[in-house]
């Protein structure tokens, strides 16, 4: 079986080439990221052995890069990852993320089509269902109403897969995960930006009254879905996957358990303006899924988030040669404007 992870150096991306390598292990695997900001090659690097898995620095924007890739591969399977996933920079930079979603991937469509790809795992997001309900949990034919730059272009992308499917017989299913957290998340995120910034007793900047609610997942058991869809004759269809429901918290729960876990005061809670059309809530239903693989969680959010703040405990290197240059100055571009008092709520 020979496999291609695009965006395989991102958070993602690395715990799906890593699952792939210890549960599929005659399979090879081959990584495709341009290691922009949020791709970093130190996560794979030890990985690469020019055998069983390889690297391509390509640019999926780039049709050129992309045929160059696929030329003299014939890939059963395409997980395809790559993507600018970071909301608030989508609010700065709309094309850039219109370019690598919608472009990139129908670049990626178009090489799978002439290849012979066998099965193309599109991998979204929930947040193509905007805000819903504090009741509701998005099933697969909920509404798509995105709020974002980076929604609308993860919509995009789904539909495009999808009418390649209906059109030209991509063997495409398309994945809506709920939010992900765990081992290699780029620390510009909510979990590992206010792990990282806990550690070093700094400000945690939190979005207007912080009782956004979001849908937590552990990665591994998002990557195990993509493996059993994978797997599975089914193509064509649209699957939710979703954590347990007690892992549907607010914003401030989280920062409060983060806080806790790491005996830091609550008042490093600092609320900043919200962001324009903050959606209050996600949240899916992966009832569909189950029925057809059977598959479930299995990582609570208490095991998987203790396990996550010790992850980054015991790799604060990982994470300092990250904190630096640009990043440091998105940051304060970003949340430095939005700043107001601290949070005197307990």
């Amino acid at each position: 079986m020979r496999v291609l992870v695009t965006g395989g150096a991102g958070f993602i991306g690395t715990n799906l080439v890593r699952l792939l390598l210890e549960e599929r292990p005659s399979w090879e695997v081959e990584v495709l990221d341009l290691l922009t900001y949020a791709g970093n090659f130190d996560n794979v690097s030890e990985l690469i052995d020019g055998e069983r898995i390889s690297f391509h620095k390509k640019d999926i924007t780039v049709a050129s890069d992309v045929q160059e890739v696929f030329q003299d591969a014939q890939y059963d399977i395409v997980f395809h990852l790559a993507a600018e996933s970071h909301v608030d920079r989508s609010l700065y930079a709309a094309s850039t993320f219109a370019a690598t979603n919608v472009l990139g991937t129908q670049h990626l469509v178009d090489a799978s089509l002439q290849s012979g790809v066998k099965r193309f795992v599109h991998v979204s997001t929930d947040e193509v269902y905007g805000s819903m309900g504090p009741e509701d949990r998005a099933t697969e034919d909920y509404p798509i109403v995105p709020s974002s730059p980076y929604s609308a272009s993860k919509a995009s992308s789904d539909l495009m897969v999808l009418a390649a499917h209906k059109s030209l017989g991509l063997p495409a299913v398309v994945t809506r995960c709920t939010n992900n957290y765990g081992a290699y998340q780029f620390p510009e995120k909510f979990i590992p930006l206010f792990i990282t910034r806990a550690m070093r007793d700094e400000a945690l900047p939190l979005y207007g009254d912080g009782k956004q609610m979001r849908s937590w997942i552990h990665v591994t058991d998002h990557c195990r879905a993509l493996l059993e869809l994978a797997e599975h004759d089914v193509v064509g269809e649209v699957f939710n996957i979703g954590g347990f429901e007690e892992a549907e918290l607010t914003n401030i729960h989280v920062a409060r358990q983060i806080l806790s876990a790491l005996g830091k005061p609550e008042s490093l809670i600092q609320h900043v303006t919200d962001r324009p059309a903050h959606d209050r809530k996600y949240a899916v239903d992966s009832s569909a899924l189950h029925r057809l693989t059977g598959w479930k969680p299995q990582v609570s959010f208490a095991d998987g988030i203790a396990e996550t703040i010790r992850w980054y405990e015991n790799n604060e290197a990982w994470w300092q040669a990250i904190i630096s240059g640009s990043y440091q100055q998105f940051y304060e571009k970003h949340y430095g404007a939005r700043h107001t008092t601290s949070s005197t709520e307990s």
